[in-house]
């Protein structure tokens, strides 16, 4: 076993670690932050694996884009930063069927290859890649980028309960002790 094995299965092992931890807190702004460890330990996978362009764009997409939306959301949107109740679940049933999704997975998988080796193609470059994304793909990254900022906005929108609702004096009246905007003066 070399180094590069063991990096490997360390950085797996945090992953997994720090994965099982995000499922199984119940404060919220921590399981964001597990994300961004699972996810980093992720990228340090890659990086092991001479995928340099693939850690990066896991950084930056990921890491560096969605958990920062997530928390975002989660700070617009007041949602509880302490312990909640809401996310004191039995977890048999979660890992019963995380275990038989996981069971599933490997029979299918050891019956589809019966442990043969697979002819891998050359490797390719940020130039094939690049030409993929933006001639193939652009579409669903334009529609993904469009789904993230409406999440964006709604999170604003549920954050401020103002919006939408009549207002005190919405009908032309105004309440007493409010300030006028235009002379900046009480009514």
């Amino acid at each position: 076993m070399t180094g590069a094995d063991l990096l490997l299965l360390a950085l797996g092992a945090v992953a997994v670690g720090s994965g099982v931890l995000v499922v199984t807190t119940k404060h919220l702004v921590r399981a964001g932050l597990y994300l961004v460890v699972c996810l980093g330990a992720l990228a340090g996978d890659y990086l092991v694996l001479s995928a340099e362009l693939v850690a990066w764009v896991q950084v930056l997409i990921y890491v560096g884009a969605v958990v920062v939306l997530l928390l975002f959301a989660v700070m617009l949107t007041r949602a509880p930063i302490g312990a909640s109740d809401d996310l004191d679940r039995p977890g048999w049933p979660a890992a019963l069927i995380g275990g038989g999704a996981g069971l599933g997975l490997t029979v299918l998988l050891v019956d589809a290859y019966r442990w043969s080796t697979v002819t891998l193609p050359g490797a390719g470059t940020a130039e094939r890649l690049g030409e993929q994304i933006f001639r193939s793909w652009v579409l669903p990254f334009e529609v993904l980028s469009v789904l993230l900022l409406s999440a964006l906005v709604g999170a604003v929108v549920l954050s401020r309960p103002d919006i939408g609702r009549p207002g005190p004096g919405s009908d032309g009246t105004a309440e007493p002790g409010e300030v006028d905007v235009e002379t900046g003066g009480r009514r």
